[in-house]
């Protein structure tokens, strides 16, 4: 099991404003993402840097960064400054580096990421954030969108807010990736990562803002419905349920809370899990994409 890494402390200095942040930064929508340049991601990050980034990305949610040539070991340390980094149980790890994920879409593998999710959230603690890096981009295709899931929270109606208060969601990793595994791997992996439970509506422990944190790939039902839902007649419940958490999974589908990134070679993503949801768009094959990933461990939900 992880164990949770203290919340981001910034420096004793004074607090930085965006106005003396020392990089440049281009907002790409008004609700999510920013490009940041000026910034080497293969050098380490002093201080200044790091705490400006922080704030950045808890303000934009997801960051981007051009021409960031990195060995794979650079990228273990700057996705390392954030925090610890997991090791994948399920996901084929780069061997002299297994921090990084490997993903390689080719001919013969086609892209399996095409679904709204928060990496990991069948963690009992769920990821920080994830550091992103392309080695190979299509010629055309492979996109990957953004969702800010604390605006699709905030623009709920009321009565569906009030609705969720309280709800708990169970989140478990074998849907997805159980189905290529072996009887003895897949009675392995569900020993060691049985389903969790997190809240429908989870906190943010840095901004405080409220998240949807239910995500179609790895939520499969909720803990608690019949305890805050009155039930009719024989499986009403069960169908409001399904109804409820169809509604809530549609959520990130709103243009709206999105951004689109188009990826070139050495293009790095660093995004806040807590309070996004991702889609590879799935649209390339058969050309070949490959991306190396690092994922930063958080906190427990509330």
């Amino acid at each position: 099991m992880q164990d949770a890494v203290a919340t981001f402390q910034p420096p004793q200095a004074d607090a930085l404003t965006r106005e003396n942040w020392p990089f440049s930064v281009t907002r790409l929508t008004p609700c999510i993402g920013a490009e940041i340049g000026g910034v080497d991601l293969a050098r380490p990050l002093d201080d200044e840097t790091y705490t400006a980034l922080r704030q950045a990305l808890l303000k934009f949610k997801v960051l981007f960064f051009r021409e960031q040539d990195m060995t794979p070991a650079q990228h273990v340390a700057a996705a390392r400054r954030f925090g610890e980094l997991e090791v994948h149980p399920m996901n084929p790890n780069l061997p002299e580096h297994p921090e990084l994920i490997v993903f390689d879409r080719n001919e013969k593998a086609r892209g399996q990421e095409n679904g709204y999710h928060s990496d990991v959230s069948w963690r009992e603690v769920p990821s920080m954030g994830s550091m992103l890096r392309c080695l190979v981009s299509p010629e055309t295709g492979g996109d990957t969108i953004w969702v800010n899931m604390a605006a699709a929270y905030a623009r709920l109606p009321e009565d569906v807010q009030m609705r969720i208060d309280g709800l708990l969601a169970v989140h478990d990793a074998m849907p997805v990736f159980g189905a290529a595994m072996t009887e003895e791997r897949y009675a392995q992996m569900r020993r060691e990562y049985p389903p969790v439970v997190h809240p429908v509506v989870r906190t943010h422990p840095e901004s405080g803002e409220k998240i949807l944190f239910v995500n179609e790939g790895f939520v499969t039902h909720l803990a608690n419905y019949k305890e805050h839902h009155t039930r009719r007649i024989g499986s009403d419940s069960r169908l409001g349920e399904m109804d409820l958490l169809q509604y809530l999974y549609r959520q990130t589908a709103a243009p709206e809370y999105q951004v689109r990134l188009k990826w070139r070679k050495n293009t790095v993503a660093l995004w806040d899990n807590r309070a996004t949801q991702h889609y590879a768009v799935e649209d390339y094959f058969p050309q070949r994409r490959v991306m190396h990933r690092a994922t930063v461990i958080g906190d427990r939900p509330f």
